[in-house]
């Protein structure tokens, strides 16, 4: 491919203007253009850059450190290769040009293009996913931001209430428990809870399904001594309460709405119609394509730790790792794979965390992991070893991490669902 390639472009992206130039095969700035984020400025950008080939999209090449948007899904659908790159490799390629510190959409736009004449292999070739994937990528992520949003409501209302209301915190978490904001709607403050009868809060306690606390023992908690505040205080704080809970709940609904949203891509994904057409087979005998891929959601789901919520976010995220089977891609996105170091005067290395990774596949591995070493023998048995060779609780679990990738993978490659009959309890010396 380097070799039919003649003209090399970098894009800079931007929010409303993206800065365009491109490089011959001696790194001879041919073109430098500014490109508006419109419809048809990005058809006109396109089409300009295959004139200037005579249309052969084959002999271009684009380098962006963005791998999704619009420009790069209009140059990808007219054949033209795609390339992206990590901002901070981008860094250590502009200091080949300057080592001043300057920085410019110029600049870094031809840094993009010089760079990827010069070292294409460092780039990642950007495809366009399955459309159930970007759904199911995009719902994950959305889920993220409102239960991050969640925990920002909840934190509003918990420093609410401790400004007038402390004891009513011993109850329960605020964040979480919907019965607590039913009790706050009864009793918003001390006063009201004074007046508040046993009948009620035991009605409110079987409504909600609460057992591990009686009437008489929420009564007596809400009626402690309550602090002494200035006056308006308790007002003010009780009125900001009331505004904050029509928001938790409707947050609530939306994540359950979100979530259900996944399950349902999941079963899409797992049952779609394309796993009823064989998949073409590569070089290697292997199968690719579509139904490949919708085959990977049944797998992921059959093994133990991995939920729903987890298998999207592995589907969605390390699409790529998974359809290519590749281990070595997955320890490292999921920052299982250590970091070594080591320098002249010290002869052991250092081994330490892997911390760039993708964070949300190294959530959603954490969580596989915990699960697993409850749910599972084995993976709670190598656990339990690591721990009493002196390992942390951290490092114990990204242990088990790696052997259950090493796991999936061979399910994914053999097309098998999960058996348990075929793992064995790690050997101890």
């Amino acid at each position: 491919m380097p070799h039919d390639i003649v003209v090399w472009v970098g894009i800079d992206w931007a929010t409303e203007e993206h800065q365009v130039c491109g490089v011959d095969g001696q790194s001879k700035t041919l073109f430098e253009w500014k490109v508006k984020h419109t419809g048809d400025a990005i058809e006109t950008f396109v089409e300009r850059l295959l004139e200037h080939v005579g249309g052969a999209a084959e002999r271009i090449a684009v380098a962006i450190e963005t791998p999704r948007g619009s420009i790069v899904e209009a140059l990808i659908e007219r054949g033209i290769a795609a390339f992206s790159i990590n901002p901070k490799q981008l860094d250590r390629f502009r200091d080949r040009h300057t080592m001043g510190g300057a920085k410019s959409d110029r600049l870094d736009a031809f840094v993009l293009a010089d760079s990827l004449r010069t070292d294409l292999r460092l780039y990642r070739r950007i495809e366009l996913g399955d459309p159930m994937l970007v759904e199911l990528r995009e719902m994950v992520r959305a889920r993220e931001a409102m239960v991050a949003d969640g925990v920002a409501l909840g934190s509003r209302l918990r420093e609410q209430i401790h400004r007038y209301y402390p004891q009513f915190l011993k109850l329960g978490s605020v964040y979480e428990d919907g019965w607590l904001w039913a009790l706050l709607e009864l009793a918003p403050t001390p006063a009201r809870a004074a007046r508040l009868t046993r009948a009620k809060v035991a009605h409110l306690l079987r409504q909600h399904r609460v057992r591990r606390l009686t009437a008489e023992e929420v009564l007596a908690v809400l009626r402690e001594t309550p602090l002494v505040v200035a006056p308006g205080v308790v007002e003010a704080a009780s009125a900001h309460v009331r505004l904050l809970l029509p928001l938790l709940r409707l947050h609530r609904a939306q994540v359950a709405d979100c979530e259900e949203h996944i399950e349902q891509l999941m079963k899409r994904v797992g049952r779609s119609p394309d796993t009823a057409t064989p998949a073409p087979v590569d070089a290697d005998g292997e199968s690719s394509g579509p139904a490949r891929q919708h085959r990977d959601a049944d797998i992921l789901l059959s093994v133990p730790g991995l939920g729903v919520l987890t298998s999207a976010t592995m589907l969605a995220e390390a699409s790529t790792a998974l359809r290519d089977r590749d281990y070595q891609m997955l320890r490292a996105q999921t920052g299982v794979a250590p970091i070594s170091a080591q320098t002249g005067k010290q002869r052991k290395p250092t081994v330490s965390m892997r911390r760039a990774c993708n964070l949300r596949l190294r959530n959603a591995v954490y969580h596989w992991a915990r699960v697993s070493t409850q749910c599972d023998e084995v993976a709670r048995a190598h656990y339990a070893r690591l721990r009493q060779v002196g390992h942390s609780h951290g490092r114990a679990l990204r242990g088990v991490t790696d052997r259950l990738l090493s796991m999936l993978v061979s399910m994914l490659k053999s097309g098998t669902l999960y058996d348990p009959t075929r793992r064995t309890l790690p050997v101890t010396a």
